[in-house]
């Protein structure tokens, strides 16, 4: 009979786990999982009770989830996981538009809109904002029927789906690039907002002292037949949490420039009051 010893334990498990697991990735994966995670038990030599905490700490973040919520992106997001995980899969050597996190609060089936429409269904802000650019390939070409899929908190810092008395949908929408790969849509110019603590990753946040604050942004999830689909953010500059953004996510080339327009021919045309906000942010995609 063999016996399990901290000195031979973890060969034991590595070696259970390699020889049995067939598949390739899967061995790899979880065997370096096993060996990073004997190799914490041991570095900090867990107690018992440290590690139920643990175990209750998850089971709470499991339970936080719905389908509106997601408190184990958000855990990724502000461990800078997420943004590890994206950095490694969407490297972009100077060409495209970076990417960067998903975040816990994107809804599929956002109702599709013309281009130039409004996403507002309940305004918070005192004016408008007008969001135009152009989706192009890597030599500048415009990408014609590209898909954003754009979302962003209303301006009193809360996502449709955290508050009640939000219309469903509010500051969601879908808009497709016409024949010169332009988009445009009426909006409410973003401002910085804490992201949920009332969950497992706001305990994590005061126990690590770290604030929640997320800087300013609008997110976008761009795809196009042919083009590696796009998830990034536009942030607001001058916002001041760029350099300490709650979830790491922030990068100087995905911050935009608001300037206050007083354009009337321009809204006209969107149907939107003077003055506004006016935002040109234009998008690259990569081959696939």
């Amino acid at each position: 009979m063999r016996d399990f010893t901290i000195d031979n334990l973890t060969e034991i498990v590595l070696e259970e786990y390699g020889s049995k697991t067939n598949d390739p990735r899967f061995r790899q994966i979880i065997t370096s999982l096993l060996k990073h995670l004997h190799a914490f038990v041991k570095d900090v030599e867990l107690t018992e009770e440290e590690w139920f905490k643990a175990i209750m700490y998850l089971t709470a973040t499991g339970q936080m989830c719905d389908d509106k919520r997601q408190e184990f992106i958000l855990l990724s997001d502000v461990l800078g996981v997420s943004m590890l995980v994206d950095a490694i899969n969407h490297p972009k050597s100077g060409k495209g538009t970076e990417s960067t996190v998903l975040g816990p609060f994107y809804v599929s089936g956002a109702p599709e809109y013309e281009n130039g429409a409004s996403i507002i269904k309940k305004q918070y802000a005192e004016q408008v904002a007008l969001v135009q650019g152009k989706v192009t390939d890597p030599d500048g070409n415009p990408i014609a029927g590209a898909r954003l899929d754009v979302w962003q908190t209303a301006a009193n810092g809360s996502y449709d789906v955290q508050d009640q008395t939000m219309p469903e949908n509010n500051m969601r929408g879908v808009f497709t690039t016409d024949e010169g790969g332009n988009y445009a849509f009426v909006t409410e110019k973003p401002l910085s907002y804490s992201i949920p603590t009332d969950g497992p990753v706001g305990e994590l946040l005061r126990g690590t002292s770290r604030h929640s604050m997320r800087p300013a942004h609008i997110h976008f999830i761009i795809s196009a037949d042919g083009y590696e689909p796009l998830t990034t953010h536009v942030f607001s500059d001058g916002d001041e949490y760029l350099d300490s953004d709650a979830v790491f996510a922030t990068k100087s080339s995905l911050i935009g420039h608001y300037t206050e327009s007083e354009d009337a021919g321009l809204a006209a045309r969107y149907n939107i009051p003077v003055p506004f906000s006016h935002l040109q942010f234009d998008m690259g995609l990569m081959p696939s």
